[in-house]
């Protein structure tokens, strides 16, 4: 397991038991599992990037759009149908590109 995954649980672990995720605790977490290898600046760097951050919603919410688009879809029916229309070029232009291989010569003739 590398050192970035070992540090990751320990803060999924503080997380859980609703204790404040720190560059000691995670130290202490890891070392008592047996991680004694990793190098002190994982953990401040870390701590310092998960600091006021939501973990479970961040582990809730993989693969979902930024917040940047959470406003954007709040934003109303005007932004949906921009998003849509943007869609449909896209579908357009890749129709295209298909319809070019079609035109009855290859790279080699």
């Amino acid at each position: 397991m590398s050192a970035e995954l070992a540090i990751v649980y320990a803060a999924l672990i503080l997380k859980d038991d609703n204790v404040e995720i720190s560059a000691d605790k995670l130290q202490s977490l890891t070392k008592a599992a047996g991680f004694t290898e990793i190098e002190p600046i994982w953990y401040s760097l870390y701590a310092k990037a998960l600091e006021g951050q939501d973990i479970k919603e961040l582990v809730f919410n993989v693969g979902a759009p930024s917040a940047a688009g959470g406003v954007a879809a709040a934003g109303g029916a005007a932004t949906g149908a921009a998003a849509e229309a943007a869609v449909e070029e896209e579908k357009k232009e890749e129709e295209k590109e298909e319809s070019d291989d079609d035109m009855g010569f290859g790279l080699f003739d």
